[in-house]
C-alpha cells in the first residue's frame, strides 16, 4: 500500500546515511523499509493516541535492532552519527502524522543501538 501522508511520502528516509560509503546501501534499503512500512501501519491503523502510536514505532524499532548484525556483517555499525538520522525519522514520522507532542526517545525506546 502507497503511503497517502505527503510528508512521509516524499521523505527521502536515512538520506544522511545514503551519503556516507561507511553504510552499505544493500542494508539502509532494509532500514528505509522498515521506516516505509511504519508509515504505512500508521495509516493502516490509525493510532488514536501515543501510547499507540509508541506501540508501532518500537516494533519498528526492534526491526532497526534486528539489522545490526548486517550492518556489523558489511563492516558498520548503527553509531552515533545512524542513530541520529534513525531517531530523527521516527520523530518526523510522528510529526507528519500529527503526534507533535511525541517523545523521540519513547519512540524508539526499545533500541538496542
Amino acid at each position: 500500500m502507497p503511503i497517502s501522508n505527503e510528508k512521509a511520502a516524499s521523505r527521502p528516509f536515512l538520506e544522511v546515511l545514503y551519503e556516507d560509503e561507511y553504510f552499505p546501501d544493500h542494508v539502509l534499503d532494509k532500514g528505509r523499509a522498515v521506516l516505509v512500512a511504519l508509515c504505512e501501519r500508521i495509516e493502516a491503523e490509525r493510532p488514536d493516541d501515543l501510547a499507540a502510536l509508541y506501540a508501532l514505532t518500537q516494533a519498528a524499532t526492534e526491526e532497526f535492532n534486528a539489522l545490526e548484525a548486517e550492518f556489523e556483517a558489511a563492516g558498520s555499525e548503527i553509531e552515533t552519527v545512524a542513530r541520529e538520522e534513525i531517531g530523527g525519522d521516527f520523530w518526523f514520522i510522528a510529526q507528519a502524522y500529527g503526534f507533535d507532542d511525541a517523545d523521540v526517545e519513547e519512540l524508539i525506546a526499545t533500541r538496542e543501538w
